[in-house]
């Protein structure tokens, strides 16, 4: 049986807007219809790249600064090599890079992996979701909410 589309949140729930991640996560889980998995994780890590074997699809949506990513957006990911790929911590980047060096001789098991980034303002241990975080958590979940639709089709 083929494996579902995989949604992987990114953040910890303890520092304010970096919870966007798993908060998506949330709203997704609540769907009844649901023909994805999710992940919840507080950062990407070597072992990640297994979970993206096989799949149709992965969307990793994880929170971003507010001045170096305005908004919600989406993006495909092209892999790359990086300064994390050393590290326990990944880019997601790095994560596909990592993914497609460990199968190139079947790139196929390697799927589309999109970012869907959520701009927050505060970060710091202890925070809520900032007001801002909260109005764009609603986009991120309609956007999230369309890509499993599609990538599902």
């Amino acid at each position: 049986m083929p494996l579902p589309a995989l949604v992987i949140g990114i953040g910890n729930p303890s520092r304010g807007d970096d919870a966007l991640g798993h908060c998506v996560l949330d709203a997704l889980e609540a769907l009844p219809d649901a023909t994805f998995e999710c992940l919840p994780v507080f950062q990407l890590q070597p072992e990640h790249a297994l979970d993206l074997v096989g799949r149709p699809g992965v969307l990793i949506v994880d929170a971003a600064r507010a001045d170096h990513a305005p908004g919600v957006e989406l993006t495909r990911l092209r892999p790359g090599r990086d300064a994390s790929w050393t590290s326990h911590a990944l880019s997601p980047a790095a994560l596909l890079q990592l993914c497609l060096d460990l199968h190139a001789g079947t790139p196929q098991a390697v799927p589309p992996v999109w970012l869907l980034s959520v701009a927050g303002d505060r970060f710091e241990l202890g925070d809520a979701l900032s007001a801002g975080a909260e109005a764009r958590l609603v986009k991120a979940v309609v956007q999230a909410r369309r890509w499993c639709r599609d990538v599902s089709a």
